[in-house]
């Protein structure tokens, strides 16, 4: 914990954050108000969430520089909550998401996500830059000459000033120089006050008016418990994201308290449950912002911006906005994994596929990657299960036989496993010796269960030799070859 208030991780990068910081902020805007749309709620809503979560979160996150606000992905979640029970339920829901989060954050969910292949995690990566740069589309609909005109502008100074200088950040100068322009010209384009108001006072406590009983609890505790784990999952998968870009390690343990912590206390001032932002934290990251105060200064600024300089911020064109979140999905997308698509397995090509092409089409990250993770335990399951080798010695007069069994016996290598003996051999004993072998389950062992049956059923003696104290154990309380009472009520 004295690492979280350490100077280094505060002020080690502080003219960086403070220019990455105020990027984010006014990238923040319009998301947040657009995610409010989303769930139909008021745009503060989503404006207050972010303020909170992003204060929050710099605090007593897990990841430096990493960008926690109001989602899409979180929004998606909410928007029959908000259509059949209203925004106090809600309020009531975001509360309960964070206390669970807690919960899974103090029993060591972030563990499981060493389960998350990398062929998901590239999926998931790229379905979100698709995902980013599709959300900019609308903003070409009907649009003029001068929207595309100022895209490209914005671009070419987003990619060219990083050529002639670093020292303010290429979004930053991007921002500024289309809102001058937008401005001095006169041009009518769509800003930022187009999509909704700003509001003009702090966020204040308050406790949603809710009937606090356990059928209040029965209604808002499946939503909360699917935004606790979408919210976690993003905010770890995010994290990964920045651990790789920025070659460090973070506490995701400490990050899903933290998170628990912001969405509590965003339920009681008028917030939505919000996680981290993978394109914001690219952008933060790409903008030179590392430590906690990028993350604490882009949430002091969101606020200032729209308090005090509300009127201004209302004037940015959405073409500036739009800039930037174009380069974030060029810069998020794993152009890699397209160009070396012949040199990876054809396996986990297919996996990073289906988890863009379901992230894209479901708009939802968290069925994607789970469809991912299913499919690489599926493919995983059939390597393992051609694994199993059986050999096989006569011996003797010819009257026994030895199978040596080397693998793993499971549900899905039983059939292999029992394909490899000859029940018509004409022998009167075989040894199976399992030295090399462990049993996994109970279709392992209903599989040595039908193997000396069948044996058996022709008068051979059957002897299992080798087991571990795992497979015995597991035969012994499972297995019915040994015994009469429970065969007979078994059918093999």
């Amino acid at each position: 914990m004295n690492e979280i208030f350490s100077k280094k991780v505060w002020f080690s990068n502080v003219k960086n954050d403070l220019l990455a910081g105020a990027v984010i902020a006014l990238a923040l805007i319009p998301e947040a108000i657009a995610f409010s749309i989303v769930a139909g709620v008021d745009p503060q809503v989503g404006l207050y969430s972010s303020f909170c979560i992003a204060t929050i979160t710099a605090f007593i996150g897990g990841r430096t520089g990493m960008i926690s606000a109001t989602t899409g992905a979180m929004a998606l979640l909410m928007t029959t909550l908000v259509k059949d029970y209203g925004l106090q339920y809600l309020l009531a829901t975001t509360i309960l998401t964070g206390i669970l989060q807690i919960i899974l954050g103090w029993i060591k969910l972030s563990y499981q996500m060493r389960f998350v292949p990398k062929a998901v995690m590239v999926g998931f990566v790229n379905a979100l830059a698709i995902l980013i740069f599709d959300a900019q589309l609308p903003q070409f609909k009907e649009a003029s000459w001068l929207v595309y005109g100022m895209v490209a502008m914005g671009l070419i100074i987003v990619y060219g000033l990083p050529r002639l200088t670093t020292v303010v950040p290429s979004p930053l100068v991007a921002i500024v120089g289309l809102t001058i322009f937008s401005l001095f010209t006169g041009v009518q384009l769509p800003t930022i006050g187009d999509i909704g108001s700003l509001p003009r006072t702090l966020p204040v406590f308050v406790v949603p008016k809710i009937p606090w009983n356990f059928e209040t609890l029965q209604i808002i505790l499946p939503y909360a418990f699917t935004l606790s784990l979408v919210g976690l999952l993003e905010s770890f998968l995010t994290a990964n994201v920045i651990d790789d870009l920025t070659d460090t390690s973070s506490d995701k343990n400490q990050e899903a308290i933290a998170q628990g912590i912001a969405n509590i206390v965003t339920g009681f001032f008028g917030g939505m449950a919000g996680c981290a932002m993978i394109g914001q934290s690219v952008i933060n990251i790409r903008s030179g912002g590392r430590a906690r105060l990028s993350t604490l200064s882009a949430g002091i600024f969101l606020l200032t911006f729209i308090l005090i300089f509300g009127d201004w911020i209302a004037q940015i064109p959405m073409a500036a906005l739009v800039t930037i979140m174009i380069m974030v999905s060029i810069s998020t997308f794993n152009w890699n994994s397209i160009l070396s698509i012949t040199k990876f397995p054809k396996n986990e090509t297919a996996v990073m596929i289906t988890t863009v092409l379901i992230t894209v089409l479901t708009h939802n990250l968290a069925i994607g990657v789970l469809i991912g993770v299913a499919m690489s335990a599926i493919f995983f399951s059939r390597k393992i299960a051609s694994l199993i080798f059986v050999d096989s010695l006569l011996k003797g007069d010819g009257n026994e036989r030895v199978y040596s069994v080397n693998g793993h016996i499971f549900f899905v290598s039983v059939d292999n496993f029992i394909s490899t003996f000859d029940f018509q051999e004409p022998l009167q004993r075989v040894i199976i010796d399992l030295t090399h072998a462990h049993l996994w389950d109970h279709s392992a062992v209903d599989a040595v269960d039908k193997v000396v049956l069948r044996f058996r059923k022709h008068n051979i003696k059957v002897d299992l030799v080798g087991l571990n104290e795992a497979s015995a154990t597991l035969i012994e309380r499972l297995g019915v070859h040994n015994k009469p009472d429970d065969l007979e009520n078994d059918c093999v």
